[in-house]
């Protein structure tokens, strides 16, 4: 990768992320730590607002504002393709804001890029992937219900069970197995962290009222079934 290649894409990676370290991007980048300074130096030169915090990273001021976005054929191929696959998640949510979303990064494509986009989108099937037939649309609601650190209500029904119990939960993290969506959320109902399907939240709301961070790790929760 060529120096102002590398420029451009850590200007992007700042703008993206809240702070990274210099091993950070260095690592990324495969360059040296020493490298990584000159980089920053340069963009500072350039008129770029980089801030640093002692001990914890770079990043840019909130609301700076970068030229627009190209994309190569291949990234574009790959949003579209992208776009095929989770038009079969069974939350109505996600699919919708993926697609409003990446409408919006279509219009930042070349002429060129549009129309081979464009044919590809129309040669390409994704077979339906088994799953059951219930739907959700919580998904993107609950999404900001953990970076917000928002209390949820839910009223919930478990697999084979007709039973339907009311809980207030923390969400903390999401992943996806089979199609399926699960959400894990400390409970207060049980008092401990518990796994939630999303397709079987039957009502949700969001609460105003903040938690606080548990400092929860989905790293460390998967490696507590190892042991």
């Amino acid at each position: 990768m060529s120096q102002l290649s590398r420029l451009i894409s850590l200007l992007t990676l700042l703008k993206s992320k809240r702070l990274l370290t210099a091993t950070e991007l260095a690592d990324k980048y495969n360059v040296s730590i020493r490298t990584i300074y000159r980089d920053i130096k340069k963009l500072e030169d350039a008129g770029i607002p980089v801030y640093s915090i002692e001990g914890k990273g770079y990043s840019v001021v909130d609301n700076y504002t970068v030229a627009p976005v190209q994309f190569t054929e291949k990234q574009a191929n790959a949003l579209i393709t992208a776009q095929h696959i989770i038009n079969q998640s069974n939350d109505i949510s996600f699919v919708n804001d993926f697609n409003d979303a990446l409408t919006k990064i279509k219009s930042v494509f070349k002429t060129s890029i549009q129309e081979k986009s464009e044919l590809l989108d129309n040669n390409l099937y994704v077979f339906n992937w088994p799953h059951d037939e219930i739907s959700s649309e919580a998904l993107s609601e609950i999404q900001l219900a953990i970076t917000n650190f928002n209390y949820v209500e839910i009223s919930y029904i478990k697999v084979n069970e007709d039973t339907m119990s009311f809980r207030k939960i923390e969400p903390c993290a999401l992943y996806s197995s089979n199609n399926k969506w699960i959400l894990i959320a400390w409970c207060h109902l049980r008092d401990s962290f518990r796994a939630f399907r999303i397709d079987r939240i039957q009502q949700f709301k969001i609460l105003p009222e903040k938690f606080v961070d548990r400092a929860f790790s989905i790293q460390d929760y998967f490696s507590s079934f190892k042991n």
